[in-house]
């Protein structure tokens, strides 16, 4: 297995993982893990019904550019880059895609 479907499958069990219903979580919310491999873009969408609002964000965004991970959008208190870490990718191929380029130099991971 090469790094980038190395990096592709952690993903795509982490968003498993979180689409997994919990107790407490509103059943009328559906998540959806999105996966497309061929631009290496994962999703994990909540969609649904709360009384007569429509739920629809997404919870979490990952991208693989240039062989790292790129964690565009994190809508929840999860720590994601400690999973990605203890699932063995390396802090210099984590990019934090939701901080702005100039306060990724200080993060402690990659800058691109």
């Amino acid at each position: 297995m090469d790094k980038v479907e190395k990096y592709q499958h952690i993903i795509i069990e982490f968003l498993k993982e979180q689409a997994k219903p919990t107790q407490g979580m509103d059943n009328d919310i559906r998540r959806e893990v999105i996966v497309d491999k061929e631009s290496n873009n994962f999703q994990l969408l909540h969609m649904g019904w709360k009384g007569h609002a429509h739920q629809f964000f997404v919870a979490f965004h990952f991208s693989i550019i240039n062989e790292k991970i790129w964690l565009q959008w994190n809508r929840t208190e999860h720590e994601v880059v400690d999973y990605l870490m203890e699932k063995g990718v390396p802090k210099e191929d984590i990019v934090l895609g939701l901080k702005p380029p100039f306060a990724r130099a200080h993060s402690g991971f990659a800058v691109a």
